[in-house]
């Protein structure tokens, strides 16, 4: 991989992340909401999608998804359903998001991260850009195409998680501070669960050209 193509590389996506998406909403949501370890742990679960979302664009199994209408359909409807799932469950829910520290309910680090996967490998569109993406910065002359792939998927893992991570910690103090005040709390459950249930919406809804 030539110097010049990895800087272009790294500057486009740089923009690119910092640019907000659903991934970025959806832990800046749950990070003002639910605090600084929420935010991070949900930006683990996002990321470790995005590996995978490498892995599928390494194997080729990407382009399966691109070819096939019905694989594409499947699996949008999939991360759809669940985004709404999330923001349903979060509407109807009636603790509140924000609570004192006393009053902060244990929750398992391994279900947070894995709603970040699940949210993460179940967006389609993610899994076409990292096949259209990466390939644009591979250098077929130098040889080693999949671990140049390879090598740019973790590059562009790496990147996500410092900004995502750093946005979300911000959105987490946010959160913290407001712990306790209820009026807050009742007010971000409702933003929390109107923008779940938005991403799911957009994510179901066929985009017009």
């Amino acid at each position: 991989m030539q110097s010049p193509s990895f800087f272009l590389f790294l500057t486009t996506a740089v923009l690119m992340i910092a640019t907000p998406g659903p991934d970025l909403i959806y832990i800046i949501t749950r990070g003002i909401a639910q605090g600084r370890q929420i935010a991070l742990l949900s930006t683990v679960g996002v990321c470790a999608g995005y590996i995978v979302h490498t892995i599928f664009a390494v194997l080729g199994l990407s382009a399966l998804v691109q070819s096939s209408a019905g694989v594409f359909e499947m699996i949008r409807y999939a991360g759809a359903a669940y985004l709404l799932y999330l923001g349903i469950r979060t509407l109807r829910s009636k603790q509140h998001l924000i609570l004192k520290p006393a009053e902060v309910k244990p929750t398992k680090k391994s279900r947070i991260v894995w709603q970040g996967i699940i949210t993460s490998v179940l967006n389609p569109k993610g899994i076409l850009f990292f096949m259209a993406f990466l390939p644009q910065f591979v250098n077929p002359y130098l040889g080693r195409v999949v671990a140049q792939m390879f090598a740019l998927g973790l590059t562009f893992t790496v990147l996500c998680f410092l900004i995502y991570g750093t946005v979300g910690y911000f959105a987490g103090s946010l959160g913290n501070r407001l712990a306790g005040h209820a009026r807050f709390a009742d007010v971000l459950q409702w933003i929390t669960g109107t923008v779940l249930v938005g991403l799911g919406l957009r994510l179901a809804l066929p985009e017009h050209k």
